[in-house]
Protein backbone atom coordinates (compact mmCIF):
# COMPACT_ATOMS: atom_id res chain seq x y z
CA UNK A 1 0.00 0.00 0.00
CA UNK A 2 1.24 3.33 -1.01
CA UNK A 3 1.52 5.27 1.94
CA UNK A 4 0.21 9.08 1.95
CA UNK A 5 2.80 11.98 2.05
CA UNK A 6 0.13 13.37 4.51
CA UNK A 7 0.24 10.58 7.51
CA UNK A 8 3.50 11.56 9.26
CA UNK A 9 2.65 15.41 10.44
CA UNK A 10 3.24 18.46 8.35
CA UNK A 11 4.77 16.87 5.41
CA UNK A 12 3.54 16.97 1.67
CA UNK A 13 1.46 20.70 2.87
CA UNK A 14 2.58 23.59 1.27
CA UNK A 15 1.53 26.46 -0.95
CA UNK A 16 1.74 24.79 -3.99
CA UNK A 17 -1.25 22.49 -2.69
CA UNK A 18 -3.33 25.71 -1.77
CA UNK A 19 -3.44 27.02 -4.92
CA UNK A 20 -4.21 23.46 -6.61
CA UNK A 21 -7.21 23.06 -4.36
CA UNK A 22 -8.62 26.74 -4.75
CA UNK A 23 -8.12 26.59 -8.16
CA UNK A 24 -10.02 23.27 -8.18
CA UNK A 25 -12.63 23.74 -6.18
CA UNK A 26 -12.93 27.34 -5.08
CA UNK A 27 -11.57 29.04 -8.89
CA UNK A 28 -13.33 32.76 -7.96
CA UNK A 29 -10.43 32.88 -5.84
CA UNK A 30 -7.61 31.12 -8.02
CA UNK A 31 -4.83 33.78 -8.57
CA UNK A 32 -5.21 35.56 -5.08
CA UNK A 33 -1.34 34.87 -3.74
CA UNK A 34 -0.97 32.15 -1.05
CA UNK A 35 1.90 32.19 1.72
CA UNK A 36 2.47 30.56 4.91
CA UNK A 37 1.28 32.71 7.99
CA UNK A 38 4.43 33.58 10.33
CA UNK A 39 2.95 31.92 13.70
CA UNK A 40 1.67 28.52 12.61
CA UNK A 41 0.65 25.39 14.52
CA UNK A 42 1.25 21.94 14.80
CA UNK A 43 -2.28 20.01 14.08
CA UNK A 44 -3.07 22.39 11.35
CA UNK A 45 -1.20 24.41 8.34
CA UNK A 46 -2.48 27.93 7.83
CA UNK A 47 -2.20 29.80 4.74
CA UNK A 48 -2.89 33.67 3.80
CA UNK A 49 -5.37 33.56 0.85
CA UNK A 50 -5.00 37.50 -0.53
CA UNK A 51 -5.46 40.03 2.55
CA UNK A 52 -8.74 39.06 3.63
CA UNK A 53 -8.81 35.28 3.68
CA UNK A 54 -6.62 32.19 5.09
CA UNK A 55 -7.06 28.28 4.37
CA UNK A 56 -6.32 26.01 6.85
CA UNK A 57 -5.33 22.35 6.41
CA UNK A 58 -4.84 19.44 8.73
CA UNK A 59 -1.84 18.04 9.16
CA UNK A 60 -3.12 14.44 9.64
CA UNK A 61 -5.84 12.49 10.39
CA UNK A 62 -6.76 12.38 13.96
CA UNK A 63 -7.25 16.82 13.52
CA UNK A 64 -9.07 15.90 10.86
CA UNK A 65 -12.46 16.20 12.32
CA UNK A 66 -11.35 19.36 13.85
CA UNK A 67 -12.26 20.76 10.24
CA UNK A 68 -16.04 19.64 10.24
CA UNK A 69 -16.48 20.82 14.54
CA UNK A 70 -15.68 24.32 13.27
CA UNK A 71 -17.41 24.89 10.43
CA UNK A 72 -20.64 23.55 12.12
CA UNK A 73 -20.26 25.40 15.40
CA UNK A 74 -18.08 28.65 14.79
CA UNK A 75 -20.90 30.30 13.29
CA UNK A 76 -23.43 29.34 16.24
CA UNK A 77 -20.56 30.57 18.80
CA UNK A 78 -20.05 33.68 17.42
CA UNK A 79 -22.69 35.75 18.45
CA UNK A 80 -22.18 35.43 22.19
CA UNK A 81 -18.47 35.81 22.23
CA UNK A 82 -17.20 39.34 23.11
CA UNK A 83 -14.26 38.94 20.67
CA UNK A 84 -14.32 37.59 17.10
CA UNK A 85 -13.38 34.27 16.34
CA UNK A 86 -12.13 32.87 12.58
CA UNK A 87 -15.19 33.42 10.10
CA UNK A 88 -15.88 30.31 8.36
CA UNK A 89 -16.07 31.20 4.85
CA UNK A 90 -16.59 27.67 2.42
CA UNK A 91 -15.45 24.08 3.36
CA UNK A 92 -12.97 22.51 0.77
CA UNK A 93 -13.20 18.85 0.35
CA UNK A 94 -10.32 16.14 -0.19
CA UNK A 95 -8.44 16.44 -3.68
CA UNK A 96 -5.27 17.24 -5.41
CA UNK A 97 -4.17 14.03 -3.68
CA UNK A 98 -4.78 15.45 -0.33
CA UNK A 99 -7.34 13.49 1.57
CA UNK A 100 -9.10 15.46 4.33
CA UNK A 101 -11.92 18.11 4.44
CA UNK A 102 -9.74 21.72 4.95
CA UNK A 103 -11.76 24.80 5.43
CA UNK A 104 -11.58 28.81 4.18
CA UNK A 105 -11.57 31.55 7.07
CA UNK A 106 -11.61 35.12 7.21
CA UNK A 107 -8.52 36.85 8.24
CA UNK A 108 -8.23 38.12 11.52
CA UNK A 109 -5.62 40.47 12.30
CA UNK A 110 -3.54 40.97 15.49
CA UNK A 111 0.05 39.07 16.62
CA UNK A 112 -0.24 36.38 18.61
CA UNK A 113 -0.60 36.96 22.67
CA UNK A 114 3.13 37.76 24.35
CA UNK A 115 3.57 39.52 27.94
CA UNK A 116 5.30 42.15 26.08
CA UNK A 117 2.74 42.99 23.48
CA UNK A 118 0.02 43.76 25.91
CA UNK A 119 -0.09 47.50 27.50
CA UNK A 120 -1.80 46.36 30.80
CA UNK A 121 -1.82 42.35 31.32
CA UNK A 122 -4.00 42.15 34.33
CA UNK A 123 -6.81 44.16 32.20
CA UNK A 124 -5.81 41.71 29.39
CA UNK A 125 -6.36 38.51 31.86
CA UNK A 126 -9.69 39.81 32.47
CA UNK A 127 -10.60 40.21 29.50
CA UNK A 128 -9.38 36.27 28.57
CA UNK A 129 -12.13 35.37 31.97
CA UNK A 130 -14.70 37.07 29.99
CA UNK A 131 -14.25 35.42 27.13
CA UNK A 132 -13.75 32.26 29.20
CA UNK A 133 -17.23 32.50 30.60
CA UNK A 134 -18.95 33.86 28.18
CA UNK A 135 -18.33 30.66 26.05
CA UNK A 136 -19.29 28.57 29.10
CA UNK A 137 -22.97 30.56 28.72
CA UNK A 138 -23.40 29.51 25.39
CA UNK A 139 -26.35 26.62 25.28
CA UNK A 140 -24.14 23.53 24.98
CA UNK A 141 -27.48 21.10 23.50
CA UNK A 142 -26.53 18.78 21.17
CA UNK A 143 -22.55 20.09 21.17
CA UNK A 144 -19.72 18.02 20.66
CA UNK A 145 -19.30 16.43 23.90
CA UNK A 146 -15.75 15.51 24.79
CA UNK A 147 -13.99 12.99 23.34
CA UNK A 148 -10.97 12.07 20.78
CA UNK A 149 -12.26 14.98 18.54
CA UNK A 150 -10.75 17.13 21.83
CA UNK A 151 -7.97 15.06 22.59
CA UNK A 152 -9.83 14.90 25.62
CA UNK A 153 -10.51 18.16 26.63
CA UNK A 154 -13.32 18.57 28.80
CA UNK A 155 -13.32 15.36 29.85
CA UNK A 156 -12.28 13.85 33.55
CA UNK A 157 -8.34 14.13 33.37
CA UNK A 158 -8.19 10.89 34.88
CA UNK A 159 -8.29 10.10 31.07
CA UNK A 160 -4.38 10.59 31.23
CA UNK A 161 -3.27 8.76 34.11
CA UNK A 162 -1.35 6.25 32.75
CA UNK A 163 0.76 8.76 30.94
CA UNK A 164 1.15 11.28 33.42
CA UNK A 165 2.41 8.63 35.88
CA UNK A 166 4.68 7.52 33.08
CA UNK A 167 6.26 10.81 32.80
CA UNK A 168 6.19 11.19 36.85
CA UNK A 169 8.47 7.56 36.77
CA UNK A 170 10.67 9.13 33.55
CA UNK A 171 11.31 12.37 36.11
CA UNK A 172 12.16 10.66 38.83
CA UNK A 173 14.89 12.66 40.78
CA UNK A 174 15.23 15.23 38.13
CA UNK A 175 11.58 17.13 39.44
CA UNK A 176 9.80 16.78 42.96
CA UNK A 177 7.98 14.24 42.22
CA UNK A 178 6.23 14.05 45.40
CA UNK A 179 4.94 17.46 44.84
CA UNK A 180 4.00 17.15 41.45
CA UNK A 181 1.92 13.55 42.11
CA UNK A 182 -0.02 15.30 44.82
CA UNK A 183 -0.86 17.96 42.25
CA UNK A 184 -2.46 14.88 40.50
CA UNK A 185 -4.11 13.02 42.99
CA UNK A 186 -5.62 16.21 43.98
CA UNK A 187 -6.87 16.53 40.10
CA UNK A 188 -7.90 12.75 40.12
CA UNK A 189 -10.10 13.26 43.23
CA UNK A 190 -12.13 16.13 42.15
CA UNK A 191 -14.79 16.05 39.38
CA UNK A 192 -17.16 18.44 37.62
CA UNK A 193 -20.34 18.42 38.98
CA UNK A 194 -22.32 20.89 36.59
CA UNK A 195 -24.04 20.47 33.31
CA UNK A 196 -22.17 19.53 30.12
CA UNK A 197 -20.74 23.09 29.18
CA UNK A 198 -18.98 24.72 26.58
CA UNK A 199 -14.81 25.00 26.55
CA UNK A 200 -12.34 26.20 24.19
CA UNK A 201 -9.67 23.32 24.86
CA UNK A 202 -6.50 25.48 23.97
CA UNK A 203 -6.94 29.06 25.35
CA UNK A 204 -2.74 29.78 24.69
CA UNK A 205 -0.70 32.54 23.65
CA UNK A 206 -0.92 31.00 20.90
CA UNK A 207 -4.33 31.04 19.72
CA UNK A 208 -4.82 34.76 21.30
CA UNK A 209 -4.65 37.65 19.36
CA UNK A 210 -3.24 41.28 20.16
CA UNK A 211 -3.85 44.44 18.03
CA UNK A 212 -2.97 47.91 20.11
CA UNK A 213 -2.23 46.19 23.09
CA UNK A 214 -6.09 44.91 23.38
CA UNK A 215 -7.26 41.07 23.42
CA UNK A 216 -8.27 40.83 19.86
CA UNK A 217 -9.50 37.75 18.45
CA UNK A 218 -9.89 33.82 19.48
CA UNK A 219 -8.34 31.57 17.21
CA UNK A 220 -7.96 27.57 17.14
CA UNK A 221 -11.21 26.14 18.50
CA UNK A 222 -9.88 22.45 17.35
CA UNK A 223 -10.08 21.14 20.80
CA UNK A 224 -13.09 22.53 21.46
CA UNK A 225 -16.45 20.68 22.49
CA UNK A 226 -19.03 20.52 26.21
CA UNK A 227 -17.96 19.11 29.00
CA UNK A 228 -16.13 20.38 32.17
CA UNK A 229 -14.07 23.64 31.13
CA UNK A 230 -11.37 23.20 33.48
CA UNK A 231 -8.83 22.92 30.83
CA UNK A 232 -9.21 26.58 29.71
CA UNK A 233 -8.09 27.89 32.92
CA UNK A 234 -4.20 26.32 32.50
CA UNK A 235 -3.04 29.42 30.92
CA UNK A 236 -2.81 30.97 34.58
CA UNK A 237 0.27 29.43 34.80
CA UNK A 238 1.39 29.15 30.57
CA UNK A 239 0.88 33.23 30.47
CA UNK A 240 -0.44 35.04 33.56
CA UNK A 241 1.48 35.35 36.79
CA UNK A 242 1.49 37.90 39.96
CA UNK A 243 -1.48 40.30 39.60
CA UNK A 244 -2.44 39.37 36.12
CA UNK A 245 -2.75 35.78 37.71
CA UNK A 246 -4.81 37.09 40.52
CA UNK A 247 -6.64 39.32 38.13
CA UNK A 248 -7.75 36.23 35.67
CA UNK A 249 -8.66 34.00 38.94
CA UNK A 250 -10.87 36.81 40.36
CA UNK A 251 -12.24 37.35 37.06
CA UNK A 252 -12.84 33.67 35.81
CA UNK A 253 -13.90 32.72 39.60
CA UNK A 254 -14.62 28.81 39.68
CA UNK A 255 -14.84 26.79 42.67
CA UNK A 256 -11.68 24.89 44.27
CA UNK A 257 -11.99 21.37 42.54
CA UNK A 258 -11.84 23.04 39.25
CA UNK A 259 -8.97 24.86 39.97
CA UNK A 260 -7.11 21.40 41.57
CA UNK A 261 -8.60 20.20 38.14
CA UNK A 262 -7.32 22.61 35.78
CA UNK A 263 -3.81 22.34 37.76
CA UNK A 264 -3.82 18.59 36.48
CA UNK A 265 -4.49 19.25 32.96
CA UNK A 266 -1.12 22.15 33.00
CA UNK A 267 0.28 19.74 35.16
CA UNK A 268 -0.15 16.64 32.62
CA UNK A 269 0.87 18.85 29.75
CA UNK A 270 4.29 19.72 31.41
CA UNK A 271 5.28 16.66 32.60
CA UNK A 272 5.18 14.83 29.64
CA UNK A 273 6.72 17.61 27.77
CA UNK A 274 9.80 17.44 30.00
CA UNK A 275 10.11 13.75 29.93
CA UNK A 276 10.54 14.08 26.30
CA UNK A 277 12.52 17.46 25.65
CA UNK A 278 14.30 17.20 28.91
CA UNK A 279 17.23 16.50 27.70
CA UNK A 280 17.53 17.72 24.09
CA UNK A 281 15.83 20.88 24.23
CA UNK A 282 17.27 23.21 26.40
CA UNK A 283 15.07 26.21 26.04
CA UNK A 284 11.65 24.04 25.79
CA UNK A 285 12.66 22.61 28.78
CA UNK A 286 12.84 26.09 30.61
CA UNK A 287 9.74 26.97 29.44
CA UNK A 288 8.20 23.60 30.76
CA UNK A 289 10.10 23.54 33.93
CA UNK A 290 8.69 27.18 34.90
CA UNK A 291 5.07 26.32 34.36
CA UNK A 292 5.30 23.60 36.79
CA UNK A 293 6.99 25.10 39.15
CA UNK A 294 4.37 28.02 38.46
CA UNK A 295 1.38 25.10 38.98
CA UNK A 296 3.23 23.31 42.41
CA UNK A 297 3.57 26.33 44.41
CA UNK A 298 0.01 27.37 43.23
CA UNK A 299 -0.76 23.82 45.35
CA UNK A 300 0.78 24.85 47.97
CA UNK A 301 -0.53 27.91 48.12
CA UNK A 302 -4.09 26.88 47.54
CA UNK A 303 -4.46 23.24 47.22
Amino acid sequence: MVKSPYSDGRAGIDAELVERLIAAQFPRWSGLPVRPVEADGWDNRTYRLGEEMTVRLPTAEGYAPAVDKEDRWLPLLAPALPVPVPPVLAKGEPGEGYPFSWSVRGWLDGETARPERVDDLPGFAVRVAEFVLALQRVDATDGPRAGAHSFYRGAPPGHYDGETRRALAALEGRIDTARATAVWDAALASAWQGPPTWFHGDIAHGNLLVRDGELAAVLDFGTCGVGDPACDLVIAWTLFSGESREAFRAAVGQDGAMWARARGWGLWKALICLAEHLDTDAERTAEDRHVLDEILTDHDHFG
